[in-house]
């Protein structure tokens, strides 16, 4: 396990403060605030130990609602909602400064068999083919204003080994593309065999490239390039088949629609194998800055 993957791992396990009260820290990301994919991540590492070990989650619904402090601590409170037979739901409010920054709702589920079908996976080249983070964005240093940028970026994503299927938007600013791209990612080690684990590091990474294709079809780098500002308003995802989150999984993401300051991503994630594991959708805002 790399020392970054032992760091994050540390970030998702909750200090408990009362029964239904966890409190959480972060840590550096790119953008001065909290990562969102952070905060959704905790929140559901809080509504899971609440729940029986037989539930696992199903989905989760969640707004962002403030900026967070990275300097100081997040609470989270957890209201248990609903307790029955096959489902359980729970709420999750995020404070800091006496202020919510975040909401979740999150539903668990009994396993249980029934009707099964799916779509099919999309073409995609094998990840161990596709240059590694540490190869591909030094080739970009030139397009970021910050010359410190590549190593944040670096540092933000050690836990997770990400690779792109095509090029990033900060690498075709000012060229509008088809709405659309594709990453491979696995965390670098092994994790434990807990289900709860490997969903809540899948929300992690979700929050990392979701509107990219948003920015593509508008041929915008990005918040490291600086010629959009925004920030995630809210997210979705279900949780359809088990999954590890330490083995390859392709998210394939596109932008349907953006307009009102929002763009909005959906995607789906899947095993290396063809079994579409997780379904996202995110909207977020997107504003170009004014001169």
């Amino acid at each position: 396990m790399s020392a970054a993957l032992d760091s994050l791992l540390d970030l998702l396990d909750l200090e408990r403060i009362e029964q239904d009260i966890f409190r959480g820290t972060s840590r550096s990301a790119v953008v001065p605030r909290v990562f969102g994919g952070q905060v959704a991540a905790q929140a559901l590492v809080a509504a899971g130990r609440t729940v029986p070990e037989d539930r696992g989650a199903h989905s989760l619904h969640a707004y962002f609602l403030r900026p967070g402090d990275p300097g100081a601590p997040i609470v989270y409170s957890v209201d248990r909602i609903r307790d029955g037979r096959s489902f359980t739901t729970r709420r999750v409010v995020a404070v800091q400064h006496g202020k919510p920054i975040f909401h979740l709702s999150a539903s668990f589920q009994v396993h249980e068999e029934g009707m099964d079908h799916q779509a099919v996976m999309p073409r995609s080249p094998d990840p161990d083919t596709l240059p590694t983070a540490a190869e591909m964005l030094p080739r970009y240093a030139d397009r970021f204003a910050d010359p410190r940028m590549v190593d944040r970026l670096l540092e933000a994503r050690a836990a997770v080994d990400l690779r792109y299927v095509d090029a990033p938007p900060f690498a075709t600013a000012g060229e509008p593309r088809e709405p659309r791209s594709q990453v491979w990612f696995r965390t670098h080690g092994k994790l434990a065999d807990d289900p709860l684990l490997h969903v809540c590091m899948a929300t992690y990474v979700s929050d990392m490239t979701l509107l990219d294709s948003v920015l593509l079809a508008h041929g915008r780098g990005g918040w490291a390039i600086g010629d959009v500002v925004g920030a995630s308003l809210d997210h979705a995802m279900w949780f359809h088949r088990p999954f590890r989150a330490d083995e390859w999984l392709l998210y394939d993401q596109e932008s349907p629609s953006a307009s009102g300051g929002r763009g909005l991503g959906q995607a789906r994630i899947w095993t290396a194998d063809g079994k579409l594991a997780i379904t996202v959708i995110q909207e977020g805002l997107v504003r170009v800055p004014r001169d």
